[in-house]
């Protein structure tokens, strides 16, 4: 074998679909009820994939940085606008928020990787940055949307207490201090427990998509250790923004908890 990745055809790509035939089985004799959205997302799976296939090899043709910086601008949009699509209650500006905190942690650590430690060239070279850049995103919005989850919950729920420490003397600060440093912790646990178990209960799709390719897997994992520190750098830092970033909206300069700003979503059971 020359080590090179080996090519994928139509048939190759039919008889992997054949395995999604084994969870439509489960679901039928459990009689889940999930054929036809397994259905649904088996074929939602190959048009998205195969749409963003076309689409990245498209700007990795242009190679220029207006076409990076407009994909690098639809990627942040999206994520969000999925960041706070999640938590049950939200309020006015929340997308605001979540989109100032993703380009802060998501350009940051990126461009901090790209230019720092890897030294890709040219800068704006998006065979590097985009996949980059999405791996960041698709971490620090799961971490934005716990920390946003569990701090609107614990005000909307708890805001009587909050509300007394104020009352009895104590600053914004003071009477938040604890929901904020909930709220972080929840946000990064995912990417905590992912780091524990790296390597020994997990292979990271990066690191494989690398050896799958040919790459050696010592660099690959070499790789991968950038990867997830650059991750665990984002998501810690879009945790820490998200919530001082909350904080100062729902608390005003007289010390005064906003609880009526917090809104709960329809359809939401918390």
């Amino acid at each position: 074998m020359n080590g090179g990745p080996i090519p994928l055809g139509t048939a190759e790509l039919v008889v992997a679909a054949c395995l999604v035939l084994v969870a439509g089985a489960v679901s039928l004799g459990l009689r889940l009820g999930l054929e036809r959205r397994l259905a649904l997302a088996s074929v939602r799976t190959v048009v998205q994939l195969l749409l963003i296939g076309y689409v990245l090899k498209w700007i990795f043709d242009q190679s220029s940085p207006l076409t990076l910086f407009l994909a690098m601008a639809l990627m942040l949009i999206a994520a969000s606008r999925a960041a706070v699509a999640r938590p049950s209650r939200t309020f006015s500006g929340a997308t605001g928020l979540a989109f100032g905190t993703l380009v802060l942690c998501g350009l940051a650590t990126t461009f901090t990787v790209t230019e720092l430690v890897i030294g890709v060239e040219p800068w704006y070279e998006p065979r590097y940055v985009i996949p980059l850049l999405g791996m960041v995103l698709g971490n620090a919005l799961t971490g934005i949307s716990l920390c946003l989850d569990h701090m609107l919950e614990r005000l909307a729920e708890q805001g009587a207490v909050v509300e007394m420490e104020l009352a009895h003397g104590a600053t914004r600060w003071e009477a938040a201090r604890d929901v904020l440093r909930d709220a972080t912790r929840r946000g990064l646990i995912p990417i905590v427990n992912t780091m524990m178990v790296v390597g020994i209960v997990s292979l990271p799709g990066m690191m494989t998509g690398q050896i799958l390719a040919g790459s050696d897997p010592l660099l690959a994992v070499k790789y991968q250790i950038v990867v997830m520190f650059m991750i665990a750098a984002a998501t810690s830092l879009g945790c820490i923004l998200m919530v001082l970033l909350v904080y100062g909206r729902l608390f005003n300069a007289k010390h005064q908890l906003l609880a009526n700003e917090i809104i709960r979503k329809k359809g939401t059971l918390r």
